[in-house]
């Protein structure tokens, strides 16, 4: 049996953390500074993780190969099902036509692209994220925000920061409940201590959405929107994971968000919305005044060919705003008998198949010498969110009369666009697999949990290192959580904070995780320009990271009295 070494260089901690960080290293790098595309960076850093868990690790080489076989398998399904159903969904909208009813139906709430940024990217996204999660949320509201007028990278740019503050309670606050599982700490509590801290993120982002839509200019005319879509979702976080339910709590915040928004926007509405409008439209190519696309203008290579806008107002009706709506009212009440009605989430739950990963099962130790679990793979056939969201679109397929000719000539045509995606989530996630089961992520994790008191300042890190290399949340309390409740002992901390740090930490790792950037250019039609996105959202994941992390540490201490 393999069974890690948190130091296999010559006993040192510091160093050997330092060579397990290569692999991340490597393809940040080949991503950020080389350009390169996102399967080929994904290829190398398994390489390159497979070396030096074989040659620094000393993990057999079929142990390693099999670690990635597992992680590939596992990128494929359950995650790139969920992105390759989602994007179907959204594509039979289009097929259908009523897309460009959808698109009336958000500029009866307003026409101005700054505040469609908030209440589709943040608001709608932050239901997405609740009820199905792992990129479902990226994937549908970047493709709508590119039918809206956004440029490709523009859209993706901004669902990935947008898709921060729900991601703790994301999936049914499935991260928490699983830090909770792992700790043996109350989940409920830990929630509760995220509920302190992801609210506060909740605050900025809508700003911070603005800011990337219309720069300063869109600052300084939305403030107020902006703050009081942050403000509401940040206050209906904070209640529902400290008094009502935690698995509910982005149900409530982003409805509550959502309420409160357009209510706001009855009474106040932000100057320079067709400004803002007219340079995004600048910025495809189109005729600012018309918004209709010269000839191969737009964006090439999208998932969905938009329909052409025209001057001419077309009347939308109550009735057709419902049936634009109704693929996500759909999805919405899928996932919500899935997930909150519990006799058929024991049954979908019931109907997953655990499968002892043949070679590999039994022959890893973790490094505490126990049997490693992650060995066993889950293929949740039926539990799936892309299960859910495939049979949401046979339904749609049958309320939208579309043909099933149709609907089955589109999951095709995905599958062919989206093949490149698949080989990249496929690599980062045997990337994960093997740094995981060879020890790599873990010493990376002892590393910085043996600092002391500094500990509280650097354990969001962990979290959003954890999530930047899985692109899950729930994978990175799965990595860290018992190890941050450790530290924390050790330290004199409470584990409760550290725990939900992790938590909080990871939710702004996401955007920077090649499986996420492979889901947002794929969705708006740039597969290959991964990079591009990577220098992007960089700044604004470490920008939000060194805030909570400042925020950990001062709940540790001085602001205390912060916390349950």
């Amino acid at each position: 049996m393999y069974e890690p070494d948190l130091a296999p260089l010559a006993g040192s901690l510091p160093l050997s953390a330092l060579v397990a960080l290569v692999p991340l290293a490597a393809i940040f790098f080949m991503l950020g500074v080389l350009r390169t595309k996102a399967h080929w960076a994904a290829l190398a850093a398994v390489a390159v993780a497979t070396g030096v868990a074989v040659g620094v690790y000393h993990m057999p080489a079929k142990l390693a190969l099999l670690s990635a076989s597992e992680g590939a398998v596992f990128g494929l399904f359950p995650i790139m099902w969920i992105v390759f159903t989602a994007i179907w969904v959204y594509q039979l909208t289009v097929v259908s036509g009523r897309f460009e009813d959808l698109r009336r139906a958000f500029q009866l709430i307003s026409d101005d692209p700054r505040i469609q940024a908030i209440i589709i990217a943040f608001c709608f996204g932050g239901l997405l994220e609740a009820l199905a999660g792992f990129g479902a949320p990226v994937a549908i509201t970047g493709v709508m925000l590119l039918a809206l007028g956004f440029g490709p990278l523009r859209a993706a740019t901004t669902v990935l920061v947008a898709n921060t503050a729900p991601v703790a309670f994301g999936a049914i606050a499935i991260p928490i409940i699983t830090a909770g599982t792992l700790t043996k700490i109350p989940y409920e509590e830990i929630g509760a201590y995220v509920g302190r801290q992801s609210p506060v993120l909740a605050l900025i982002v809508p700003l911070l959405l603005v800011f990337l839509v219309d720069g300063r200019r869109g600052v300084r005319q939305t403030w107020p929107a902006a703050l009081v879509c942050g403000g509401s979702f940040g206050a209906a976080q904070f209640a529902s994971a400290n008094f009502i339910s935690v698995e509910l709590t982005d149900i409530v915040a982003s409805l509550a968000a959502l309420v409160v928004t357009v209510a706001f926007l009855q009474i106040w509405r932000p100057r320079g919305g067709a400004e803002a409008l007219a340079t995004l439209r600048g910025e495809r190519g189109e005729d600012p005044t018309d918004g209709t696309s010269p000839a191969g203008g737009g964006s090439r290579g999208s998932v969905a060919t938009v329909g052409q806008r025209t001057a001419a107002r077309v009347e939308i009706t109550t009735g057709r705003v419902v049936m634009a709506l109704m693929p996500y009212l759909v999805i919405i009440a899928v996932f919500s008998v899935a997930k909150l009605w519990e006799p058929a989430k024991t049954f979908l739950l019931g109907q997953d198949v655990k499968i002892e990963w043949p070679g590999l099962h039994g022959q890893v130790l973790t490094v505490a010498g126990k049997v490693s679990s992650t060995t066993i793979y889950t293929f949740p056939w039926l539990s799936s969110p892309g299960t859910m969201l495939l049979l949401a679109g046979i339904l749609v397929t049958i309320i939208y009369r579309i043909s099933p000719v149709v609907a089955a000539r589109e999951l095709v045509a995905m599958a062919v666009k989206l093949r490149w995606a698949f080989l990249t989530v496929a690599s980062v996630l045997a990337l994960a697999y093997v740094m995981n089961l060879s020890g790599q992520t873990i010493t990376v994790g002892a590393w910085i949990a043996g600092t002391g008191a500094a500990f509280a300042f650097l354990s969001p890190i962990l979290g959003w290192l954890g999530t930047a290399v899985t692109g899950s949340d729930t994978s990175a309390n799965a990595l860290f959580a018992t190890m941050q409740q450790t530290a924390a002992a050790k330290a004199g901390l409470d584990p409760t904070l550290m725990v939900a740090a992790n938590t909080s930490g990871g939710v702004v790792g996401k955007m920077i995780s090649p499986q996420n950037l492979t889901i947002a250019v794929t969705a708006v039609g740039q597969l290959g320009k991964e990079h591009v996105l990577f220098r992007k959202v960089i700044r604004w994941s470490l920008l939000m990271l060194l805030g909570l992390c400042l925020l950990v540490f001062l709940q540790s201490n001085v602001l205390a009295w912060m916390l349950p």
